[in-house]
Protein backbone atom coordinates (compact mmCIF):
# COMPACT_ATOMS: atom_id res chain seq x y z
CA UNK A 1 0.00 0.00 0.00
CA UNK A 2 2.22 2.89 -1.11
CA UNK A 3 0.53 6.31 -0.74
CA UNK A 4 0.21 8.83 -4.22
CA UNK A 5 3.21 11.28 -5.00
CA UNK A 6 6.28 9.37 -4.29
CA UNK A 7 6.23 7.85 -0.95
CA UNK A 8 9.15 5.83 -0.34
CA UNK A 9 7.24 4.01 2.71
CA UNK A 10 4.07 3.14 4.53
CA UNK A 11 3.05 2.51 8.01
CA UNK A 12 0.09 1.34 9.55
CA UNK A 13 -1.17 -0.20 12.79
CA UNK A 14 -0.55 -4.24 12.52
CA UNK A 15 -4.14 -4.58 14.30
CA UNK A 16 -6.90 -2.64 16.40
CA UNK A 17 -5.54 -1.98 19.99
CA UNK A 18 -7.83 -3.11 22.94
CA UNK A 19 -7.01 -1.32 25.78
CA UNK A 20 -8.82 -0.69 29.75
CA UNK A 21 -9.39 2.42 31.47
CA UNK A 22 -6.78 3.61 33.67
CA UNK A 23 -4.06 1.17 31.89
CA UNK A 24 -1.22 1.46 29.58
CA UNK A 25 -1.18 -0.44 26.14
CA UNK A 26 1.06 -0.83 23.43
CA UNK A 27 1.03 -0.80 19.53
CA UNK A 28 3.08 -2.19 16.86
CA UNK A 29 3.47 -0.20 13.88
CA UNK A 30 4.25 -2.11 10.78
CA UNK A 31 6.88 0.13 8.41
CA UNK A 32 8.10 -1.13 5.00
CA UNK A 33 10.40 1.06 2.83
CA UNK A 34 10.43 0.23 -0.84
CA UNK A 35 13.30 -2.02 -2.24
CA UNK A 36 16.47 0.12 -3.26
CA UNK A 37 15.81 2.51 -0.63
CA UNK A 38 16.92 3.40 3.06
CA UNK A 39 15.52 6.07 5.68
CA UNK A 40 17.49 7.47 8.10
CA UNK A 41 17.23 6.09 11.60
CA UNK A 42 15.90 7.88 15.08
CA UNK A 43 19.30 9.46 15.90
CA UNK A 44 20.79 9.83 12.66
CA UNK A 45 24.82 10.10 12.35
CA UNK A 46 24.97 13.38 11.41
CA UNK A 47 23.13 16.78 12.63
CA UNK A 48 21.82 17.85 8.98
CA UNK A 49 20.15 14.06 8.13
CA UNK A 50 16.21 14.17 9.15
CA UNK A 51 15.57 11.44 11.87
CA UNK A 52 12.31 9.20 11.37
CA UNK A 53 10.07 10.02 14.08
CA UNK A 54 6.31 9.59 15.11
CA UNK A 55 4.15 11.99 16.75
CA UNK A 56 0.47 11.40 17.94
CA UNK A 57 -2.35 13.84 17.59
CA UNK A 58 -3.62 14.66 20.69
CA UNK A 59 -7.72 13.85 21.45
CA UNK A 60 -9.69 10.98 22.40
CA UNK A 61 -8.64 8.52 24.44
CA UNK A 62 -5.54 7.21 24.30
CA UNK A 63 -2.22 9.61 25.35
CA UNK A 64 1.41 8.89 23.99
CA UNK A 65 3.18 7.63 27.00
CA UNK A 66 6.49 7.89 26.80
CA UNK A 67 8.85 7.89 23.03
CA UNK A 68 8.54 5.43 20.29
CA UNK A 69 10.50 2.13 20.76
CA UNK A 70 12.94 1.52 17.21
CA UNK A 71 14.86 -1.48 15.89
CA UNK A 72 18.25 -1.21 16.07
CA UNK A 73 19.28 0.60 13.06
CA UNK A 74 22.22 -0.19 10.43
CA UNK A 75 25.32 1.63 9.66
CA UNK A 76 25.82 1.64 6.45
CA UNK A 77 28.37 2.90 3.91
CA UNK A 78 26.85 4.65 1.09
CA UNK A 79 28.80 6.43 -2.04
CA UNK A 80 27.37 10.18 -1.30
CA UNK A 81 28.51 9.71 2.56
CA UNK A 82 32.22 9.96 3.61
CA UNK A 83 31.18 7.95 6.83
CA UNK A 84 28.68 5.05 7.61
CA UNK A 85 25.13 6.20 8.57
CA UNK A 86 22.75 4.72 10.73
CA UNK A 87 19.70 3.65 8.75
CA UNK A 88 16.52 1.41 8.54
CA UNK A 89 15.71 -0.60 5.80
CA UNK A 90 12.81 -2.65 4.44
CA UNK A 91 10.24 -4.17 6.94
CA UNK A 92 10.79 -3.65 10.57
CA UNK A 93 7.96 -2.56 13.32
CA UNK A 94 7.92 0.57 15.66
CA UNK A 95 6.39 0.19 19.10
CA UNK A 96 3.73 2.81 20.52
CA UNK A 97 3.23 3.34 23.66
CA UNK A 98 -0.05 4.79 25.39
CA UNK A 99 -1.80 5.16 28.78
CA UNK A 100 -5.56 5.64 28.94
CA UNK A 101 -7.00 7.51 31.89
CA UNK A 102 -9.34 6.42 34.34
CA UNK A 103 -12.34 8.85 32.77
CA UNK A 104 -11.70 7.96 29.41
CA UNK A 105 -14.81 6.89 27.84
CA UNK A 106 -15.57 3.99 26.81
CA UNK A 107 -15.71 2.82 22.85
CA UNK A 108 -14.00 2.74 19.83
CA UNK A 109 -11.84 5.20 18.01
CA UNK A 110 -8.92 6.74 15.76
CA UNK A 111 -6.04 7.79 17.08
CA UNK A 112 -3.80 10.08 14.13
CA UNK A 113 -0.22 10.02 13.96
CA UNK A 114 2.83 11.51 11.54
CA UNK A 115 5.66 9.35 10.98
CA UNK A 116 8.45 11.90 9.37
CA UNK A 117 11.05 10.44 7.41
CA UNK A 118 14.06 11.23 4.86
CA UNK A 119 14.37 8.55 2.40
CA UNK A 120 17.44 7.97 0.65
CA UNK A 121 18.96 5.93 -2.09
CA UNK A 122 22.96 4.83 -2.78
CA UNK A 123 23.43 8.13 -4.50
CA UNK A 124 21.51 10.77 -2.30
CA UNK A 125 18.83 11.48 0.17
CA UNK A 126 15.57 13.03 -1.28
CA UNK A 127 13.04 15.92 0.65
CA UNK A 128 12.06 14.80 3.95
CA UNK A 129 7.94 13.59 3.67
CA UNK A 130 5.36 13.10 6.35
CA UNK A 131 2.65 9.72 5.93
CA UNK A 132 -0.70 9.26 8.42
CA UNK A 133 -0.61 6.05 10.76
CA UNK A 134 -4.00 5.58 11.89
CA UNK A 135 -4.76 3.40 14.90
CA UNK A 136 -8.06 2.22 15.73
CA UNK A 137 -8.94 1.59 19.21
CA UNK A 138 -11.11 0.25 21.56
CA UNK A 139 -11.60 1.59 25.17
CA UNK A 140 -13.43 -1.20 27.50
Amino acid sequence: MWAQGKQYLSAEASQKLVAKRGASAEAKIAVSIQPGFHVNSNHPSDDYLIPLSLKWESGGALESDGPTVFPKPQLEKYEFSDKPLSVFTGDFDLLAKFKVPAAASQGPGIMLGKLRYQACNTNSCFPPKTVEVRLSYQIQ
